[in-house]
């Protein structure tokens, strides 16, 4: 169905190909997964199969791509749209239409199909991905998860023989990506469907997979095999795998299910070292001094525990759910970073938000969880004053932020959001130093110090368009840090990371709290969770349903549990570093 020629690409002004010798064929009724580090060209091998490239990025395609045998050297994308249905990285600059249903029909319409065609299919596809309910809403009012599944959508309906998909499950929470992935399943078995996917978040998507086709390095041929083949060799590989490796499995288990059969053996050895007990608290953890305003010791790697912070006045803890507490007011002289009390935000006829009650204690990292439209970003905006209040109180470093001047409130929280780009206006990253300094009354150089720390090696006349995704995340980090925010939020921060970005990435973020930076992150990545949080706070339709030490709260999760979770359970490991460290 899909065939590649000895390709190369080489785009304009680039020295060398950033793709060559790409030459394997998909065949019909196949699922492929396209897999490798950030930067190595999965992007542009997808765009060949559409027309895309180079058709409309500019650059020079060698060889020769065949989809459905039309040859898209001379079928430009349009004259592919009847057979292929793309959807990429960013599901925004997918959309042509206001409303989901809309959306969903545009690309039939343009087809010319009959209306009561249109019409069954619009219906079918908003039962298939759990849309139904969204059907009139604007979709400019959606989630980032929300519109994914919309952009999915949306090239289903014509029914297209072939699907390219980049990055598909990205910003999907862990049920909606298993239930798109089940969909997706569904058209290669039932209907023949040819399905060419990238996708950083392996343990997702492998055991789904036909054939990985494995791009190593930039402008090194593929390497195509069965999934446990290419996992064997790959630099990229899911959690399940890393186990598998470490404790010298063969052939690699690909599931949750294939690894807990093999791991009775760690289990004995992991559970003799812990002294039965099985917590995994050992691995990682260290106790450090207490942050300013606290009196407790915290405890940092592995599950890192803080204890929770009392309640102002004293007064107990609060229950989540049916039962709330009258809150006394917020105190401007709070020693936490963030206070949130009795918050409700309505948006229009949704209701984002409603009794939200959090602290976040400086030093403290917290993971935001919830499926997709729960409000976690909402949240986040709420925290930076993007979004005002419609009930309750928000303060942060003892101001309400949607009533601070931005100068003033950029030295005290900083967001970094969904799309980095959004932060990214300026043509060279020296220019983004320079406004970031600028804004923050920063020192002039003090952003692009903290470039040339967290991203060596980048020059200051590329645009930051030209960085990766992990490059790009990194800068729009940078320009926020400059003002020394004391709160850090991100908002789905591993966003078409690899996994070597994300490890530098958690990296980063261990640094920064160690220095005193309360960080709250809205995230579906679960694996970044376990890595990362002290506290996971579960939001679902606005409301808090949980909040506790991140293995608590993981690990009673069947939905927001890692793969070691899964696998070792009942034992408490979240990670494999912890793992390994305990077997050394």
């Amino acid at each position: 169905m899909i065939r590649f020629e000895n390709v190369s690409v080489t785009y304009d002004g680039a020295a060398e190909p950033s793709v060559q010798g790409v030459d394997f064929e998909v065949p019909e009724g196949e699922l492929v997964l396209l897999v490798g580090p950030s930067g190595v060209g999965k992007s542009t091998v997808l765009g060949a199969v559409s027309g895309l490239v180079p058709h409309f990025t500019g650059g020079t395609l060698r060889g020769r791509v065949t989809v459905a045998g039309r040859d898209t050297r001379t079928h430009k994308p349009r004259e592919l749209a009847d057979v292929v249905g793309t959807v990429g990285q960013d599901p925004l600059s997918h959309f042509v239409t206001d409303t989901v249903e809309d959306e969903l029909a545009y690309g039939m319409e343009s087809l010319g199909l009959a209306p009561d065609v249109m019409r069954r299919r619009v219906e079918e596809t908003l039962d298939l991905l759990g849309l139904a309910d969204l059907r009139d809403r604007p979709i400019a009012t959606l989630s980032g998860g929300q519109q994914q599944r919309v952009a999915i959508g949306s090239v289903l309906t014509p029914h297209p023989r072939v699907l390219v998909l980049d990055e598909p499950t990205s910003a999907l929470d862990p049920a909606a990506a298993e239930e798109v992935l089940a969909v997706l399943q569904r058209l290669v078995h039932d209907l023949g469907t040819t399905i060419l996917m990238a996708e950083h978040r392996l343990e997702r998507v492998v055991q789904y997979a036909d054939q990985v086709a494995l791009l190593p390095s930039p402008g090194t041929p593929p390497v195509l095999g069965t999934p446990a083949e290419i996992m064997a060799v790959s630099p990229v590989y899911p959690p399940v795998v890393a186990l598998g490796r470490m404790a010298g499995w063969s052939p690699l288990p690909l599931t949750v299910r294939d690894a807990r059969r093999r791991a009775a053996d760690l289990r004995e050895r992991l559970g003799a070292r812990d002294g039965g007990a099985g917590e995994g608290r050992g691995a990682e953890a260290e106790v450090r001094l207490p942050p300013p305003g606290s009196d407790r010791p915290r405890r940092t790697r592995g599950h890192r525990e803080p204890a929770p912070p009392e309640p102002l006045g004293g007064a107990p803890a609060p229950s989540h759910g049916w039962f709330r507490r009258k809150r006394p007011a917020l105190s401007p002289q709070s020693p936490y970073a963030a206070e949130v009390r009795a918050l409700s935000v309505t948006r229009g006829r949704v209701r984002a938000l409603h009794g939200i009650d959090l602290t976040v204690t400086p030093g403290e990292t917290i993971a935001l969880m919830g499926r997709n439209g729960a409000g976690k970003s909402t949240l986040l905006s709420s925290l930076v004053g993007l979004v005002e209040p419609s009930l309750g109180q928000v303060a942060v470093g003892g101001a309400e932020p949607h009533r601070t001047a931005p100068r003033d409130l950029v030295r005290r929280v900083g967001l970094v959001p969904q799309e980095p780009r959004d932060l990214l206006y300026a043509d060279t990253v020296a220019g983004e130093c320079a406004t970031a300094d600028t804004d923050a009354g920063a020192e002039p150089g003090t952003c692009r110090a903290l470039v040339s720390a967290l991203l060596p090696g980048i020059p200051d006349d590329i645009h930051p368009r030209d960085l990766s995704e992990g490059q790009r995340l990194t800068l729009a980090l940078a320009v926020v840090l400059t003002a020394r925010p004391p709160l850090l939020l991100l908002d789905e921060p591993t966003r078409g990371l690899d996994y070597a970005a994300k490890a530098h990435l958690v990296t980063l973020l261990r640094d920064l709290a160690d220095e005193g930076h309360a960080i709250v992150l809205a995230t579906h990545d679960v694996e970044l969770a376990a890595e990362l949080a002290h506290r996971v706070v579960l939001l679902a339709e606005g409301e808090v349903i949980a909040d506790g030490p991140t293995a608590e709260i993981v690990v009673s999760s069947p939905s927001f549990a890692p793969q070691i979770t899964k696998i070792l359970a009942p034992q408490q490991w979240l990670t494999v570093a912890q793992v390994r460290q305990a077997l050394s």
